[in-house]
């Protein structure tokens, strides 16, 4: 997430303004905002706040919504954010599955799809399944808005990947990904739609931080498989190399079973060998035991919980994580973290579509 910051009058800076306008206008809701306190909020000049507020009335992307009662002169006209002038596709790509949703500038969600996938049949089958349910998204706000086409389109999948160029590494699992240009070949499927990729844990993270949830947390996802996503000083933390958040594969078990990313003893590994063998117990306190580590390592405030794994026994995963953590801060004498559940079938597509629109606001996409 942004940070909060003033405008600057420089032609140079104009997509940055724009940016912190629509963000205001956002947060105003349907009561709208005034240019003057748009001005006011931004640090902008009114002349610079005119000239941005009716460019967005001119795209569609802003309308009035009233008038309001001034403390001297005439009353002041107000406007909105037209949260239907712009729309994106959040896919969530897992191991077995896809899930997809249709989300407008709010990041409501107009519509939903979910199919199965196997993400082993290969890059061609892949491709075409995710362009179809694209295709049945946006004919769904085709010609709406005055014909404007879709902002983009967001995809979350297993890393690790290099979130910047959209490529892939060896996800665990289907190494024949490895260096795949998802993000290019993607929107060339796609007849020029920009297109986003970025982890599944760092999607959800991303939506999470825009949906409220402040400081410093890790959202870690269990599922087919065993992620992280960190949130640090409020921006989605993804590393110089966008490795960061590969929480399943820290060792903690030396000798260890052999995990699929060819190392030993790894989080995932352990965690996932315990759901198989219905013993949910050992592998919220194995979950537990890495998130643990991630406190010690970085000071976080909050550890937070989902996936599809996780949602089948809430109660024990959550029981069992702020077990071990309770535990740690008794050891350390420092104050426990919070630990909290992420609940939802569609939270990673959620995200996946925050990675298309937060950016429109100024956020960390």
């Amino acid at each position: 997430m942004r940070g909060a910051g003033g405008g600057a009058n420089l032609l140079a800076l104009r997509s940055h303004n724009t940016a912190l306008v629509l963000d205001l206008l956002r947060k105003a809701g349907t009561e709208g905002i005034s240019r003057l306190e748009l001005a006011e909020r931004t640090g902008l000049t009114p002349q610079a706040v005119s000239k941005i507020t009716a460019r967005l009335r001119e795209e569609g992307l802003a309308a009035e919504a009233g008038r309001r009662a001034s403390t001297g002169g005439k009353p002041r006209t107000v406007l909105r954010l037209v949260p239907e002038a712009g729309h994106a596709v959040g896919v969530h790509l897992d191991r077995d599955e896809l899930r997809a949703v249709l989300a407008d500038l709010d990041g409501t969600v107009v519509a939903r799809r979910h199919a199965a996938l196997d993400l082993g049949a290969g890059a061609e089958a892949v491709l075409g399944r995710v362009a179809a349910v694209v295709g049945e998204l946006g004919a769904e706000v085709a010609g709406a808005a005055g014909g404007r086409s879709l902002l983009g389109v967001g995809v979350a999948l297993p890393g690790p990947l290099d979130h910047r160029r959209g490529v892939l590494h060896r996800v665990t699992g289907f190494p024949e990904w490895d260096g795949f240009p998802l993000r290019d070949a993607l929107a060339e499927r796609l007849g020029g739609v920009p297109v986003v990729v970025d982890k599944d844990t760092n999607a959800v993270a991303l939506g999470l931080a825009v949906g409220g949830e402040g400081g410093s947390f890790a959202y870690l996802h269990l599922g087919t498989g065993l992620g992280a996503g960190l949130v640090v000083g409020g921006s989605v933390h993804r590393g110089p190399r966008t490795g960061a958040g590969e929480f399943g594969h820290q060792v903690v078990q030396l000798d260890g079973p052999p995990c699929g990313c060819g190392d030993r003893g790894c989080v995932e590994a352990l965690c996932l060998a315990a759901v198989a063998r219905g013993e949910m117990g050992e592998a919220a306190r194995v979950l537990g035991t890495g998130a643990a580590n991630l406190v010690g390592l970085l000071d976080i405030d909050r550890v937070l919980v989902g996936g599809r794994t996780v949602e089948g026994a809430p109660r024990v995963f959550l029981g069992g994580v702020r077990g071990v953590l309770e535990a740690r801060a008794r050891r350390t004498g420092e104050e426990c973290v919070g630990v909290g559940l992420v609940s939802g079938e569609s939270r990673v597509a959620e995200g996946a579509a925050q990675l298309v629109l937060a950016p429109v606001f100024g956020q960390d996409g």
